[in-house]
């Protein structure tokens, strides 16, 4: 039997561009809302010229705002009904290739933890950054390569689209910073990088076929960047091996280079990016044998652009 969707779903459901904005802009204002409400409320314990200098000042300034931000996200998916969408194995095989943008994300990484000058934190402040990570991991993957991707596909729309517009709409939510002071050169440039990470994060979430790895590797990439530089976008005091973090840096320029060269490459369609079937009365033989002779691209058959193959949702 089929369900009736309610006005509210079915709006969701037919994705769109400006839909997809309109999310994250009014996810983005939510944000910044909650954020300057919790430092009016706790202003006396952060430390708002230097949010990183003790756990608290992150815990309270940075991490609860962008993590309760999430949840509302989440309850907004529950009130769709996609949260066993977004969090189950992707609808699109990822394609072998796609493992290169797994690969650029760890090694930084890596490099970042070998040289972190591990001795200028103390154990908790450690922590709190590692919990912040995790907590803008969730969150801005949910928004971007979660909704706003479902979104897309809800919508009947190409991968390449989710693809761009969700690593174009993760780089826009970065041109907020200039409200906190940064200067508008370095706004734009961490908006170009943001759009490169955010591919490499796409990329991550088709290979390994599921929204969590690209949340974990999201959550790796921002505190191991803090604490090996000391600062958010900038350099401190307690910067760790020099040569090291510039050698991981250059990677920010192979996720810009790799991720416009992916935009060329992603083609393929979800079975989600057709209209929904399961209400549609089949045809009789002599219909299908007669009235559409259009083959395996034709309406019904869900497949990869280039691909003969039909697509199923059993995914890596």
């Amino acid at each position: 039997m089929a369900q009736v969707e309610s006005g509210w779903v079915r709006f969701w459901n037919q994705g769109t561009w400006w839909k997809a904005l309109l999310l994250v802009a009014v996810y983005w204002v939510v944000y910044e809302l909650l954020g300057r409400g919790i430092a009016a409320v706790f202003g006396d314990v952060i430390d708002e010229a230097n949010p990183l200098a003790d756990a608290m000042s992150v815990l309270l300034g940075m991490a609860l705002p962008i993590v309760l931000a999430g949840l509302l996200l989440f309850g907004f998916a529950r009130s769709l009904g996609w949260t066993r969408e977004l969090f189950g194995p992707q609808p699109v095989r990822g394609r072998g290739w796609m493992w290169l943008a797994v690969a650029l994300i760890i090694v930084p990484i890596l490099m970042r933890l070998i040289a972190t000058n591990w001795s200028a934190y103390s154990v908790t402040l450690v922590l709190s950054i590692l919990l912040l990570g995790l907590c803008v991991g969730f969150t801005e993957e949910l928004a971007t390569r979660g909704l706003v991707v479902t979104m897309i596909r809800r919508g009947g729309h190409s991968e390449r689209l989710a693809f761009m517009l969700s690593s174009l709409f993760f780089a826009l939510l970065h041109v907020g910073n200039i409200l906190s002071g940064q200067a508008p050169a370095l706004v734009l440039v961490t908006v170009i990088y943001t759009f490169g990470f955010g591919a490499m994060m796409y990329l991550s979430m088709r290979v390994t076929g599921r929204l969590v790895w690209a949340m974990l590797l999201h959550a790796a990439t921002d505190p191991t960047t803090i604490l090996a530089t000391g600062g958010i976008d900038a350099h401190s005091h307690t910067e760790g091996a020099g040569g090291l973090i510039a050698l991981a840096g250059l990677f920010n320029f192979l996720y810009i280079l790799f991720g416009l060269i992916a935009v060329f490459i992603v083609r393929e369609h979800s079975h989600r990016n057709r209209t929904d079937r399961s209400n549609i009365k089949p045809r009789s033989f002599h219909a299908r044998s007669h009235g559409n002779r259009r083959g395996p691209a034709g309406p019904g058959v869900d497949h990869h652009e280039g691909d003969a193959s039909p697509n199923t949702s059993a995914r890596h």
